[in-house]
This record gives structure tokens, C-alpha cells and sequence, in this order.
């Protein structure tokens, strides 16, 4: 039986074959990890917990740290958690260092800058790490903690997951994203139908997903549950890594069907623009089947999960001859500066700014509630975030649906929650 594409990535971590017993699912192995990833929330803790341990750095090549979340420095607290960052990265000769002017949000920087590529065991102290599995990369979040322990050791223990297999069949719509097939996905699956799994893809609907859908489906792995979430290194990595790494990368052996728990089959050709209502990432309904017109205060398109290139053309596609509501906040936050620049080439940021939203320097910011379009007592949001918890993007009774950015800048022009196919010319 060949083993899942996880299997295969830590098998080649360890030396091994991928089919050897001690790769079972449920069993914890010590492997080797290629990055130890933390941000400004996060790696001071760590930072913390390391010089407590009285510990050299095992590899500073190992180290990043990236200020995204609360980046330019919202408050004072903010600028001394920098500061620690900062400083440390100076003292112990951290180079994937990614401050002001040099910084974007961690999930679309580190494959940018060919930090995150195929085959690598990825380490964030940051549960959407696992977005690195789009390059066929093995990555999870863990605790600020677990990362200390890397940056002592270089090595982190790891138990084997078991996987479900995804066969993406059909052609999807024009109109449709990655992020309508992850919103799809969790709705049919659940919050927690994929816990502590690999969720892997395959089938003939995988040509289909853009190197960018493929970002956006693994960022919000977590979403339901998932450990990692892993594509197969094909035609559309290559063209990614060849771009970020000057290089492509040997493929995964096709795993057999029986080596998954479950396989489930999405119709691609069925997925229509959708919505996560809150307070779940699983309670998804179809736009064109809510049953009440929705009013909006504000639209976030942007971060982690969609604030690359390619999302902010389909944002402004929507927009282009338009103008957003009055009533309707609009922020535009690319998610690095090299995307920022590439939408001004295109034009992109002066649609946006002619059609009435504003345009941010790439940070996390509202995602979590940050700065940059915190939500007041009774606001409705759409945003292409990833999390539309109670109290995520502000006041515990403010509102999120999570959206494409096609969806999102569609709401934001109508003032209500609406598709693009929707609107009137």
C-alpha cells in the first residue's frame, strides 16, 4: 500500500520509506524541522521561554519571524512585543527577519521569498501555517512553546495523522474560488470533521485550483480540524517554485485509495459563490439561498487566506466602473508589498481607490481583531478572512460572513450581501 502524501514528506524527513511501521497513523516521531515560524504575537513568548532554557540557537537558518499582526505597531504594548523580536533577531543573526518595509503577512511572505517549499516540515507557532501544504509542504501550528523547543534543538515530535482524501471532480464556474471550495468543504464536513487529520487532494479537479485557490483551501485547513492540509506537486507548483525557488521538485508517489480513512468526492461543477454565516466557518449557505437580504457595515478583503494578487484582481474586476455603497467600510489590505506593487502596476489599487474603498500596508489587522477596521456593537461584516467567531473582528456582538473576494466587493457596491452575477450594470 502507498502511503499519503504526509507519510511521504516525513518519510523523507527521517530517512526512511514512507510504508515503514513507524509511520502509522497515531504513532509520534521525532522529525527535523525545516522552518520554525512565529510572529509578533507570538515569538516573544518564545523568544522567552528559549533564553529561560539557557540554550544556544540550534540554526538561526532555521528562525523567522514575522511582524505582521499588529504591524506598523498599533499600541505600546505592540511596539515592546516588536522590540523583543526585534532585538533578539539582531543579537542571535536571525536573516528571515521581516520588519516594516521588508514584511507582509507570514502565510503568503514565506512561499513568496521561497522560505516555504515542497517537502518541507513547516513549524508555525500559528494555527494557519498549514497553508504551506499548497507547495506540497508538510505544516502545522503548534504552541509558541513547541517553537522554543525547534530553535533549541531543531527537532519536534509529531504524531503521524491519519488522512482524508478529497477527490476534486468537475470544472468549477468561473465565478468560483478557492475559498467557496473551502467554505463548501467545511459546511459538508463540519468544524471539527477532519480532527488532527491530513486532509489530502487529488482528482481531476486539482488542474483546476490555481496555485493561489490552492493557498486559500490549505490556509483554512484548521478550519475543520485538520493537522495539515496537502495538493500534489504538479505542473501548477512548478510554475510557483520555479518563480520563488529558481527550481521544481520531484512529485509524491500517488497514494492508493485505501490508504485514507475516508474518501470524499466534491463536485467542483456544483459549488455556487458562498458564505460562512456566524458564528462558525461551517455554517455555510449559498449566497443565492439566504432567505433575507443581509445589510453590511463593512467589507475586509485581504489577509492570510486572500489577499494575494489574484484576489485582489477578482476584487477589482467587480469594482471596476463601480462604486462601493456609502454605507459600506471598505478595506483593501495586500498581503505583501511585492503584491501591492504588482497591483499598482495593474491598476488595481487605482480602481479601488476611484471606486471608494481604501487600500492598507500589508498586516493581519482586522483578521483578528487587531486595528486597521475593528467592528462596533452590532456590525455586519463581510471579509474574506478565515475566522468569524464571536468577538473576532471586535465587539462580541458585531457579525461576520466570510466570503471569496469576489463575494465580499459584490456586498460591498450592493450594501448587502449579494454575488457578482447579481449585480446590475
Amino acid at each position: 500500500m502507498k502511503a499519503t502524501m504526509t507519510q511521504q514528506i516525513l518519510a523523507k524527513k527521517l530517512g526512511i520509506k514512507a510504508t515503514d511501521p513507524s509511520l502509522k497513523a497515531g504513532n509520534l516521531v521525532l522529525v527535523e524541522a525545516d522552518t520554525a515560524l512565529s510572529n509578533d504575537v507570538t515569538a516573544p513568548v518564545a523568544i522567552d521561554v528559549f533564553n529561560k532554557s539557557g540554550c544556544a540557537l540550534c540554526d538561526a537558518k532555521k528562525v523567522t519571524f514575522v511582524l505582521d499582526h499588529f504591524t506598523p505597531n498599533r499600541d505600546i504594548q505592540s511596539a515592546n512585543q516588536c522590540k523583543i523580536v526585534r532585538d533578539f533577531a539582531r543579537e542571535k543573526g536571525v536573516e528571515n527577519f521581516f520588519d516594516v518595509g521588508s514584511m507582509g503577512i507570514e502565510h503568503a511572505l514565506l512561499p513568496e521569498k521561497g522560505i516555504a517549499k515542497p517537502w518541507d516540515v513547516i513549524i508555525g507557532a500559528d494555527s494557519h501555517t498549514c497553508t504551506y501544504g499548497a507547495l506540497g509542504a508538510f505544516s502545522t501550528g503548534v504552541g509558541s512553546t513547541d517553537i522554543a523547543g525547534i530553535m533549541m534543538s531543531g527537532k519536534i515530535w509529531l504524531k503521524v495523522p491519519s488522512a482524508i482524501r478529497f477527490n476534486l471532480i468537475g470544472k468549477p464556474s468561473p465565478s468560483i474560488s478557492g475559498k467557496d471550495v473551502i467554505l463548501y468543504i467545511i459546511g459538508k464536513i463540519g468544524v471539527d470533521g477532519a480532527l488532527y487529520k491530513s486532509i489530502e487532494f487529488a482528482g481531476e479537479g486539482v488542474k483546476y485550483m490555481t496555485a493561489d485557490d490552492r493557498f486559500t483551501i490549505c490556509n483554512m485547513a484548521i478550519e475543520c480540524g485538520a493537522k495539515n492540509g496537502v495538493f500534489p506537486i504538479d505542473e501548477t507548483t512548478d510554475e510557483y517554485t520555479k518563480e520563488s525557488c529558481g527550481k521544481t521538485f520531484d512529485r509524491f508517489e500517488t497514494p492508493d485509495a485505501d490508504s485514507y480513512e475516508q474518501t470524499i468526492d466534491i463536485d467542483l461543477s456544483a459549488i455556487r459563490p458562498i458564505v460562512a454565516k456566524p458564528h462558525l466557518p461551517g455554517n455555510t449557505e449559498f449566497v443565492d439561498e439566504l432567505k433575507e437580504d443581509i445589510k453590511i457595515d463593512q467589507v475586509v478583503i485581504g489577509s492570510c487566506t486572500n489577499g494575494r494578487l489574484s484576489d485582489l484582481a477578482q476584487a477589482a474586476k467587480v469594482l471596476e466602473g463601480r462604486k462601493v455603497n456609502k454605507n459600506v467600510r471598505t478595506i483593501i489590505i495586500p498581503a505583501t508589498n511585492k503584491i501591492y506593487l504588482q497591483a499598482l502596476e495593474k491598476g488595481y489599487i487605482s480602481t479601488f481607490i476611484k471606486g471608494g474603498a481604501i487600500v492598507s500596508t500589508p498586516t493581519c489587522g482586522p483578521c483578528l481583531g487587531g486595528h486597521m477596521g475593528i467592528l462596533a456593537s452590532g456590525e455586519v461584516a463581510v471579509t474574506t478572512t478565515n475566522r468569524n467567531f464571536i468577538g473576532r473582528m471586535g465587539a462580541k456582538d458585531s457579525y461576520i460572513y466570510l466570503a471569496s473576494p469576489a463575494t465580499a466587493m459584490a456586498s460591498a457596491i450592493a450594501g448587502k450581501i449579494t454575488c457578482a452575477d447579481k449585480l446590475e450594470d
